[in-house]
């Protein structure tokens, strides 16, 4: 395996324009965390970000960040959190749930669109990313985007590359738009509610003014013996106050929640992100998308047709993370027959890489949307070196 890790963006177009002339292709790579993602891929070269570190622009009272794709997470958010800033869209740490190593990357971030709980307020990581720099598959540096959200700075183009994994070109520099750090942090607690009761409350508390930053349900045996329905509340103290009393008026059906503040607010909320109770187990894990509704529908149906399946939901009850006895093609017949009717979609998040290659990881596309696919593929990458299969095969 080469390993290429340009330290300039000069130099990443360089080992492209190089691969075009020897018709290698190549993987992207970043801090290796999320390097099972995907479809496994057949290349013998990677092209790593590790090289490219660094802030290149902070402007805190215009509440932007910009970074070489290669610089650690864990770099930005300290940074951010040294002005009391954050991202808004509270991205996930894939480390315990795939087991790995190594440190996320800013640029992998902005490349898997890769989000938390918090997606359900503040919008996913496309929706704050606004300018990338990136080397497309003819070895050219393209600029798109900038330091404010307007359309005419090329902002779709930046959206289009935001969860492309890599396949439409190497990232080399990303912008963010930031947000100010809660002054307080709540979260209130239901314990014993069905699935169909406690998403009906989520969808509730959603579609109320009390502005709820996340929303979640653990059934019975995830994490605790039982069931927990979650509301988390962010914002000023007197805020926080006045809307955990309108809420647990209005859900007052319910019963009276428990009150989390603190470290362990924190940890729960970063078990609910990670994924962390599917942590070590040898179980297949699927991500679902479905309407908030049809959450328990879902999982209900998928019950039926997969013994030993288990799962929680996020966003409301429209995440379901779902983990099924690993098999020869993890369940995915069943699970796509059983979402199929409601419009939603699955994805593969953690398998053997055996089971990635034979079963389509990522939702399989109608006709029309996948040659548009692999038009815009073509579009960027005409030789096919980046990712090729990543997504889906063929493209």
């Amino acid at each position: 395996m080469t390993l290429h890790i340009p330290t300039t963006e000069a130099q990443a177009c360089a080992v492209v324009k190089s691969v075009l002339d020897s018709g290698v292709p190549l993987s992207i790579g970043g801090g290796g965390t999320r390097a099972g993602l995907g479809r496994p891929t057949q290349t013998q070269s990677t092209l790593s970000s590790a090289g490219l570190t660094g802030i290149t622009l902070y402007e805190p009272a215009e509440m932007v960040i910009a970074a070489r794709a290669g610089t650690p997470l864990a770099e930005v958010e300290r940074i951010l959190a040294e002005r009391g800033q954050m991202l808004p869209f509270e991205p996930m740490d894939h480390r315990a749930l795939l087991g790995t190593e190594g440190e996320p990357t800013i640029g992998a971030v902005a490349a898997g669109n890769i989000s938390g709980p918090r997606r359900i307020n503040a919008g996913a990581a496309r929706d704050s990313l606004i300018g990338i720099r990136l080397v497309n598959g003819r070895g050219e540096a393209i600029k798109s985007g900038g330091r404010v959200m307007k359309n005419v700075t090329g902002l779709d183009l930046v959206k289009l590359v935001a969860g492309s994994y890599g396949t439409l070109g190497f990232l080399t520099e990303v912008t963010f738009r930031v947000l100010p750090k809660p002054e307080r942090i709540l979260t209130l607690v239901w314990r014993g509610l069905s699935d169909e009761t406690a998403v009906a409350l989520l969808c509730t508390a959603l579609g109320s003014p009390y502005e709820p930053f996340a929303a979640a349900h653990l059934p019975a045996g995830i994490g605790a013996e039982q069931p927990r329905t979650l509301l988390r509340l962010e914002n000023f103290s007197d805020s926080i106050d006045y809307r955990s009393r309108e809420l647990v008026a209005l859900l007052a059906a319910h019963g009276t929640p428990e009150r989390i503040e603190g470290e362990a607010s924190v940890e729960l909320w970063r078990d609910v992100r990670d994924a962390r109770v599917f942590a070590g187990t040898d179980e297949a894990v699927w991500r679902l998308s479905v309407a908030p509704t049809d959450g328990p529908k879902a999982t209900a149906a998928i019950a039926a047709l997969v013994p030993g399946a288990r799962w929680f939901y996020d966003w409301g009850g429209g995440l379901v993370r779902l983990a099924v006895p690993a098999g020869a093609d993890a369940a995915a017949d069943a699970i796509r027959a059983a979402i199929r009717p409601l419009g939603g979609h699955a994805t593969l998040v953690r398998a053997p890489a055996a089971i990635r290659a034979s079963v389509p990881v990522f939702e399989p596309l109608p006709e029309p949307l996948m040659r548009v696919t692999a038009g815009i593929k073509t579009s960027f990458d005409p030789a096919g070196i980046f990712e090729p299969g990543r997504m889906y095969a063929g493209i």
